[in-house]
């Protein structure tokens, strides 16, 4: 690896990446044996401006490889003794977080990602008003614990945020002030901070931020839970924060964190599903080519970071882009991975699991399975219904996960030891737990798991079932005018007496307000993250009114009109018609119930 060949390489790679996903530039930083190797910028800070990307001075916003700066931070109290990774994390905090099974979280949990909480979405970015203070959005509401502590990795920008509070609770100094002071300061990083909005010289430095090149830039975004993901610097700086990492917790006469304080922040693993990657203290661990990385990801809308450590090879790769562009996680993933094939080549694994037992536990897989990073007490939880993942076997007996499509290639799962899969095409790892003789749990990543999806939650029969009574709904609105102009054309008139005659105009107002509702949540969880904040309150509350009140009333509807039909004189079109009806109100019911469209509140 020499700075001319590495040049050279991206050179090749990245100008060609950004310009086929319409992405406005990157910075890309490398270092090595604890000094830069090389730093570059590629297109435009300001497309409209033609601004180049200056990788010493123009700022990009990390999103949540921010949180490796809360980590480091939390570290640098643990080694002091005034956080211990595994006591009650209440005893630091001037509010309570509620045990789940009888059991309090850890600093270690949080650290993890396996503190149970559901996900938290309200106000995690904003750009039309300043976000309320960090610690305002975590004591407002506490997301419900879902799983028992220690039990389940669930990535949580709550519990990051929480963990920062406590680094301000415990050294008595306001958390962006700590890490400024005892971060950034120590290792030089003078254009780095958590401030927002941003101070006006940085500011001047700031990349603008876009969903694509060849559209308009998007206002800075801001983020609610700082801790978590609301920092912004530039190349030059993350260069010394990996160098930093990569010896020891030292750069030059600076020290961030002891030795044996930061091998253990590296080396600490915690195993979930036995063959997936681990989770470490803040960083997820990695193998490539057999490789050990430790590293951490981040996204915003717009921006798209990715830090990865080579602590065998004292290699570090910084890569952040200004665009979401077609695609900006699949090409982080590629240089990442290109990066890796073309410096720290290894043997293939070889190992295989022999074909009729693969076969077998390929089987074993199939099914609808949920994320374990999911909302799970509010009407967000809806989002559970619609991001269910499928997994199937092909002709061949391999192992199919979900629909396909994209830029990247399909991967090839091959099973190398028994439940445990590896990506011939490209370098992902995918694990099964089993109890009781059945796969309960699947992972391909350390922050999050997949598991089974509940017969009464299952998308394999809801979906279909929803379509189909907005199909039954549609009809009725549509039957509505047609059968009166009918009637009209030939002469007729509705035989029906007064209580049929009532139920049968209710029915096709409940219709209509069915897909009412329906558009109403539409255009809430079609929303942007940035308008997920206090502003939709007042429609947040008219909507779940309305869905009480349709839901409900419409299934009383149906109901009462199914048992009039029946009991009167009425053609078995009619009968079917009514009992189509009521079904299609029980489906919405049951999708209201599980999913908590029922419930009225403002936190998320």
């Amino acid at each position: 690896m020499t700075a001319e060949d590495l040049n050279a390489w991206l050179d090749g790679f990245v100008p060609l990446g950004l310009d086929k996903g319409d992405i406005a530039g990157a910075v890309i930083v490398v270092v090595k044996d604890g000094r830069i190797l090389t730093k570059r910028g590629f297109g435009y800070a300001d497309v409209a401006a033609r601004r180049p990307v200056d990788p010493d001075r123009t700022l990009f916003r990390p999103a949540s490889t921010s949180k490796l700066f809360t980590w480091t931070a939390v570290m640098q109290l643990v080694e002091q003794g005034k956080i211990h990774l595994d006591a009650d994390v209440n005893q630091y905090l001037d509010f309570r977080i509620p045990p789940r099974d009888g059991k309090p979280i850890t600093m270690r949990n949080i650290m993890t990602h396996t503190a149970g909480f559901e996900e938290q979405v309200k106000w995690i970015l904003a750009h039309d008003r300043p976000p309320p203070h960090y610690s305002d959005i975590l004591k407002s509401w506490i997301p419900e614990r879902v799983f028992a502590p220690g039990t389940t990795p669930a990535y949580s920008n709550y519990a990051t945020s929480l963990a920062g509070y406590i680094v301000e609770r415990v050294s008595g100094e306001p958390y962006v002030d700590y890490v400024e002071r005892h971060i950034f300061r120590p290792l030089g990083m003078s254009d780095s901070t958590g401030r927002q909005p941003l101070p006006p010289r940085l500011a001047a430095m700031m990349s603008k931020g876009y969903m694509t090149a060849s559209e308009e830039p998007k206002p800075f975004e801001m983020g609610g839970p700082v801790p978590a993901g609301a920092f912004t610097t530039s190349g030059a700086d993350m260069a010394n924060f990996m160098i930093a990492h990569l010896q020891d917790g030292t750069l030059g006469s600076a020290r961030i964190l002891r030795p044996e304080t930061a091998r253990m922040m590296h080396d600490t693993a915690h195993t979930m599903v036995p063959g997936a990657p681990r989770m470490l203290l803040g960083f997820y661990e990695q193998d490539l080519n057999g490789h050990r990385i430790i590293a951490h990801g981040g996204d915003s809308l717009q921006f798209h970071t990715m830090l990865s450590l080579f602590p065998d090879d004292n290699v570090g790769l910084f890569f952040s882009m200004n665009s979401a562009g077609r695609g900006a996680g699949s090409l982080r993933d590629a240089l990442v991975e290109g990066f890796a094939d073309r410096y720290f080549l290894g043997r293939p694994d070889t190992r295989r699991v022999d074909p009729e037992t693969a076969a077998k536990h390929a089987r074993m897989m199939t099914g609808l399975w949920a994320n374990s990073r999911a909302s799970a007490s509010n009407f967000f939880s809806i989002t559970q219904l619609l991001g269910q993942q499928e997994i199937s076997v092909d002709g061949k007996g391999k192992l199919v996960i979900g629909s396909g499509g994209g830029a990247a290639p399909r991967p090839e799962w091959v099973e190398v030891t028994p439940f445990v899969w590896k990506d011939m095409r490209g370098h992902g790892t995918l694990a099964a737990q089993l109890v009781g003789g059945q796969i309960v749990r699947v992972a391909t990543s350390p922050v999050s798991v997949f598991d089974r999806v509940a017969w009464y939650k299952s998308a394999s029969w809801l979906l279909p079932a929803f379509y189909a009574s907005l199909a039954i709904f549609l009809l009725a609105i549509l039957l509505w005018p047609l059968r009166a102009l009918v009637r009209r054309h030939y002469g007729a008139s509705l035989t029906l007496d007064r209580k049929a005659l009532i139920a049968h105009r209710l029915t096709g107002i409940a219709a209509i307000l069915y897909l009412a509702v329906v558009g109403s949540w539409a255009s809430i969880i079609g929303l942007k993250l940035y308008d997920l904040n206090e502003s939709l309150d007042a429609r947040l509350l008219f909507t779940q009114v309305l869905t009480i009140i349709v839901l409900f009333g419409g299934f009383a509807v149906m109901t009462w009109n199914l048992w009039l039909v029946w009991r009167g004189d009425r053609k078995w079109t009619a009968k079917l018609w009514s009992v189509a009806l009521l079904l299609a109100g029980l489906v919405m019911l049951w999708i209201g119930i599980v999913f908590h469209l029922l419930e009225v509140g403002t936190s998320f």
